[in-house]
């Protein structure tokens, strides 16, 4: 008998069959709860943020200021912890500073954006660099958009809701 490994079961998949398991049952009844026709079809799960930055102070803001959205977010300092967050969690968006330990932003999100699972993914520049050569480099590696610090929240709150929506759209 194989021993049960949890980074080997997609969870979301899981999730999805038992909704569609639900929703069969459900159009089966004639009368239907209001309550119950709320669980199956208006369940929403909470969109995935990950806040890649060295600055502890950038990512209590960005976690509680997205928590209070109803995001789910992970931090992480630098390239390192981002790897051990995503074999975990998978994510919807990903707030990256550009000026990280040992692999700046740029590297990251080149390879982000090189990865074949995470290349959809949309990344948000969140750095206090300010140069238009920093914004060009980001763009031209795939970023999504580019906010500079300090940053304005309801600018990066607008950014953050828009993408997330384009994104699970597709």
């Amino acid at each position: 008998m194989s021993q049960f490994d949890p980074k080997n079961i997609s969870t979301k998949k899981l999730s999805l069959e038992i909704e569609q398991i639900k929703k069969k049952k459900l159009l089966k009844n004639k009368v239907v709860s209001l309550d119950d026709y709320r669980s199956v079809y208006h369940k929403k799960t909470p969109k995935h943020i990950l806040v890649v930055d060295d600055d502890q102070t950038t990512l209590n803001v960005l976690k509680r200021l997205f928590e209070k959205e109803g995001y789910e977010v992970t931090l992480a300092h630098d390239a390192t912890e981002l790897v051990q967050s995503l074999e975990f969690q998978s994510v919807e968006l990903i707030l990256l500073d550009v000026n990280l330990p040992w692999v700046d932003g740029f590297e990251l999100c080149k390879l982000l954006k090189n990865h074949e699972d995470l290349k959809e993914v949309p990344v948000v520049f969140i750095s206090g660099r300010k140069s238009e050569a920093d914004k060009k480099q980001a763009f031209q590696l795939g970023a999504h958009d580019y906010i500079t610090k300090p940053f304005n929240i309801q600018e990066i709150s607008q950014t953050v809701r828009t993408l997330i929506n384009l994104h699970s759209a597709k």
